[in-house]
């Protein structure tokens, strides 16, 4: 959609993206950035063997284990004004060895790095890299869902709490917390923030939200357009 209305010359002025922003109650938080995801598979090959004889096999568990806690052991960097620091996360580590005596010959882990606006995506595979370099031999494959960006436009934030705190009497917070959210597109094309509804339940059995936060929630979107053509 955003690149056909490029094509046709329709430029866009500012965005508000729906995106599920409060933690618990409506009112409390607006989203002005969001960090950087990308992924990591680190791929250890060995050669398989006897565990009685280890001077015969290479074990690759033993060197993916050291560059997983190499890659845990130190901070990325230490945050910047509006984004905590960032952070790596192992999510899974794959072996598929049913033996006990075996020792096996791959090794596979996979990491999560959500990373802040003093990074990119580029400079994080750097450190990632620079952090794995002293174990040898490492199969890395990456997959990037987002870089990281915090809006320009601190004017159309204000608006928007204005708004909120008109329907809610809140204040909310200026935050960049959470995941990624289709504002990491629209931010290309134009300032975009995000503020919606409650969140505690995302991605739970039963997501749900309260009817009455939906009605405050529509008030709180008509307020922002009096205040925005007002303008």
């Amino acid at each position: 959609m955003l690149a056909h209305l490029q094509e046709r010359g329709e430029a866009l002025s500012h965005c508000l993206v729906g995106e599920p922003t409060n933690p618990e109650k409506l009112g409390e938080m607006v989203k002005v950035g969001r960090r950087g995801s990308m992924y990591f598979t680190l791929t250890v090959r060995g050669k398989q063997g006897h565990v009685a004889y280890p001077e015969r096999a290479d074990n690759p568990v033993t060197r993916l284990v050291a560059m997983l806690h190499a890659l845990k052991s130190a901070p990325i960097d230490g945050g910047s004004e509006f984004f905590p620091p960032s952070n790596l996360e192992i999510t899974t580590v794959d072996v598929g060895n049913p033996t006990g005596n075996v020792i096996p010959a791959v090794a596979v882990a996979q990491v999560n790095v959500r990373f802040n606006d003093t990074q990119t995506a580029h400079s994080i595979e750097r450190w990632v890299r620079a952090r794995l370099a002293p174990f040898g031999g490492c199969e890395l494959a990456l997959r990037i869902t987002g870089e990281s960006f915090l809006t320009k436009d601190m004017a159309l934030a204000e608006l928007v709490a204005g708004a909120v705190k008109d329907v809610t009497g809140m204040t909310p917070q200026f935050s960049t917390t959470g995941g990624t959210s289709d504002a990491r597109f629209i931010k290309d094309h134009c300032p975009v923030v995000e503020f919606g509804t409650t969140g505690a339940t995302a991605h739970m059995v039963d997501e749900r939200v309260g009817v009455e936060t939906l009605e405050k929630l529509a008030e709180v979107y008509g307020r922002v357009l009096e205040r925005y053509f007002a303008q």
